[in-house]
């Protein structure tokens, strides 16, 4: 588990992803006490470490990660936002973030307000159901706080320190971002999936002639 608090900035080394599907990063910040299977957030997605070194780590990335997430299309030299895994009794500064990406949304703008940058993310609709105003989403796996929840798209506000801690500062119209729901809300629908009402007869039957 993590809590979507980016602990740095890392970059993607070598020839990003490579055929035999590792990923190369180079770090230094999360690689305290870090073990081969230990667990590193990559842009939000959890990665399982298969070997550590002083100037970074490595981690496998299969297919299906690499599709789902904008981990696929890293190039060398990319920023990639990093968080190791949270131990027991940790501070949980953002909310809790499982490092399982949900889907990819796509900058739609950034507007500058004050001190903060308001972004709109378009995102698709099966992951905006648990989007709701004021409520948590994980961006890139950062714990962001919603500003706006439409159907189509959320917005969040960034402040500086985000902005120069994180590749948010990098964001830009077309940026493709990598967005994890609130865990607790996917729980509360299915756990209350067996007791929503049925539709209504009319609703049930139209169209049947």
């Amino acid at each position: 588990m993590f809590s979507g608090i980016v602990e740095e900035l890392g970059a993607v080394a070598r020839n990003a992803i490579e055929a035999d599907g590792r990923l190369h990063v180079a770090a230094r910040e999360v690689l305290r006490d870090v073990a081969v299977g230990d667990s590193i957030a990559v842009n939000g997605c959890c990665l399982t470490v298969v070997e550590a070194t002083e100037g970074g780590f490595v981690a496998d990335v299969m297919p299906e990660t690499a599709r789902r997430t904008n981990l696929g299309r890293l190039q060398p030299g990319d920023a990639v936002n990093l968080e190791a895994a949270l131990r027991m009794g940790d501070r949980i500064g953002g909310h809790l973030v499982s490092g399982h990406v949900d889907a990819v949304g796509t900058v739609a703008a950034t507007e500058r307000e004050d001190n903060a940058v308001v972004v709109r993310i378009d995102a698709p609709q099966d992951l905006l159901r648990y989007v709701v105003e004021k409520g948590c989403i994980t961006v890139d796996g950062i714990s962001l706080t919603v500003v706006e929840a439409m159907p189509s798209w959320f917005s969040v506000s960034l402040i500086p320190h985000t902005l120069a801690a994180t590749r948010a500062g990098e964001w830009r119209p077309g940026t493709q971002v990598n967005l994890e729901a609130d865990l607790v809300a996917k729980y509360v629908e299915k756990g209350l999936a067996p007791y929503a009402a049925p539709p209504p007869p009319a609703a049930r039957q139209e169209g049947v002639r």
